[in-house]
């Protein structure tokens, strides 16, 4: 068994890496003997995470990247391989959504900013795609890979208030199967594309929307979605670990193609 889950000595690319989830990603990968390079558009965020990492004993490296510029991540290529050598992995972590782009009692949908609405979009979508062609094409070289997205509980229902990161999750679940299908038609058997979609964790990015910013206590939203979570709970970071040590390795070896929710029963509750 302890074969079968282990990814020691694999190299793994986090984008976003230096966020609250996909730190937490990186952090346990580190601790399980894999190489991790965490790339974060804030570098001093990625830098934490890598401290952390070192001083369990593992091996990792900061890179600061822009996920929405081609350039930027083929300069974080470089260095990753240089330092870390041949890239096994890549977990697309990069993601959130805006408040601009969040209809409110103050914003309605009509009056939602194009341009907020664009970046919410291209940074969870695009910012899965650009990495996924940059990292894809050297698996695609090698014969072998593992890419994982991060999807979200909208990508199956859409939700209230949040239409530019519903629909780009959406996007992102639907991309993650086709890239499945496509590198294992064009390229090699041994490419394998899934996904995970978090259910209610809370984050930077969701805080507003779920807690009183002044009170701390949970909005008529957060209470809602602790209703339609049989759990009953917000989900913790670490609650990700587990799924995320399977897709990655040879215990998820005829895996390809899926969204595995993790959320506490969310998407299995119909609300009666």
């Amino acid at each position: 068994m302890k074969e079968l889950f282990d990814i020691k000595g694999k190299v793994i690319v986090i984008t976003g890496g230096g966020g609250v989830l996909c730190g937490t990603m990186a952090k346990a990968l580190g601790e399980a003997g894999a190489k991790i390079a965490v790339l974060d558009l804030i570098e001093a965020a990625a830098e934490k995470i890598v401290d952390e990492i070192k001083s369990n004993g593992g091996r990792a490296v900061a890179v600061k990247c822009n996920v929405l510029d081609k350039n930027s991540l083929e300069r974080a290529h470089e260095k990753i391989t240089s330092e870390l050598g041949k890239i096994d992995i890549l977990i697309n972590g990069a993601g959130g959504n805006k408040k601009e782009a969040t209809t409110s009692p103050d914003l309605s949908f009509f009056d939602l900013p194009s341009e907020a609405v664009r970046f919410v979009f291209e940074l969870n979508f695009i910012g899965t795609l650009l990495p996924s062609q940059v990292f894809g094409r050297e698996m695609a070289k090698n014969g072998a890979g593992i890419i994982l997205n991060v999807s979200s509980m909208c990508a199956f229902s859409p939700l209230t208030k949040v239409p530019a990161y519903s629909a780009a999750k959406a996007a992102v679940s639907n991309f993650t199967q086709w890239l499945a299908v496509h590198v294992c038609q064009n390229y090699s058997k041994d490419i394998r594309v899934n996904a995970i979609a978090p259910g209610f964790f809370l984050t930077e990015q969701n805080r507003f929307l779920l807690t009183d910013e002044k009170t701390g206590e949970l909005t008529a939203r957060g209470k809602t979605i602790i209703d339609h979570t049989p759990m009953g709970k917000f989900g913790q970071p670490e609650d990700l670990i587990g799924t995320v040590m399977w897709l990655l390795s040879d215990a998820a070896k005829f895996v390809t193609g899926v969204v595995v929710p993790i959320d506490g029963g969310f998407s299995a509750f119909s609300g009666v």
